[in-house]
């Protein structure tokens, strides 16, 4: 088993070390265009092999798309941040070409990959890499709704002093401050819903909380998350590459389901060793389905932008 990573920051540098960790992969690259920098994150990670006793062979290399050849799973985190004044367009813009080259080079030497994306806006960087690969819908999985979902498990645990394992809570919808929709009613500790353990006021300031929880990191930090974000990756990663069938919220292609056509949003999807491999319904009451066709609209309006940049 080889997976590559591409972009040696901080998530993607997470996400590597996550994967190192769970010996998700015999042999794992790490790709990133500043030289040096995913060598030097790569040795790193090989330098805590004996003391956190993996045996995963992780290299780093400069651009050279060659030495990823034959993996089995792509992630891609490369991209820029957003940064003061900068505009949407411009934003999407910039990251859109990035990932249009990437998820190119990388199928130059493994056509038969699946692509793992994390840039951002990943809604809309999920349906670039989708459209600009023709690549078959079920092998281009975005990750945002897992991230999200864990989120909310975090603040639904503030509030029951629970075990976030014993927690079974989801966020579909687009990947977005704005456009995220944390399923409060669907919720439960162990069988029980969580609406029969908190008050509607205490629900939808969990939910509130869980649509800004990036944001709040951010200013938090100064820069986005990277631990959460990373180990994310890797728990999607390895029900790929174990084939664990295991349901997670993920940014993939709509076709008729929950109401919505060529679009890429998070809905719940079993993920097995041939990327996603079929979409839950979860039967969204008109409240929850009218918040989704308003997030549906958002990332609509975000990839548009795309005709302006690239064929696709």
């Amino acid at each position: 088993m080889k997976i590559t990573v591409v972009g040696a920051g901080a998530v993607g540098a997470t996400c590597a070390d996550n994967i190192a960790r769970r010996e998700l992969a015999e042999e794992l690259v790490v790709v990133d265009i500043k030289e040096g920098f995913a060598e030097g994150k790569a040795l790193d990670i090989m330098q805590t092999s004996a003391l956190c006793g993996f045996d995963t062979k992780v290299t780093g290399v400069t651009a050279d798309y060659s030495k990823t050849a034959g993996s089995d799973v792509c992630v891609v985190t490369s991209g820029i941040p957003r940064k003061p004044g900068m505009t949407r367009e411009e934003l999407i813009g910039t990251n859109a070409r990035i990932v249009e080259d990437v998820c190119k080079n990388l199928l130059k030497y493994s056509p038969d990959t699946i692509i793992v994306i994390v840039s951002n806006p990943m809604d809309t960087m999920t349906y670039l890499a989708l459209k600009a690969t023709g690549l078959p819908k079920n092998r281009i999985i975005g990750m945002g709704g897992i991230l999200d979902s864990s989120r909310f498990k975090t603040y639904l645990q503030k509030e029951l002093n629970c075990s976030q394992n014993d927690l079974q809570a989801v966020v579909i919808g687009g990947h977005g401050d704005t456009t995220m929709i944390p399923l409060t009613r669907l919720a439960s500790l162990n069988g029980t819903l969580v609406s029969n353990l908190l008050s509607e006021e205490k629900l939808k300031q969990v939910s509130a909380d869980t649509m800004v929880g990036g944001a709040t990191l951010t200013k938090l930090l100064g820069t986005s998350a990277w631990y959460a974000p990373g180990a994310a990756v890797a728990t999607l990663v390895e029900s790929i590459v174990r084939n664990e069938r295991k349901v997670f919220p993920c940014c993939v292609f709509l076709d008729g389901e929950y109401g919505q056509s060529d679009i890429c949003m998070g809905v719940p999807v079993v993920i097995g060793k041939n990327g996603w491999e079929s979409i839950l319904d979860y039967h969204l009451n008109a409240e929850e389905q009218e918040a989704f066709n308003k997030s549906a609209d958002a990332v609509r309006s975000m990839n548009k932008v795309l005709d302006t940049l690239v064929t696709v």
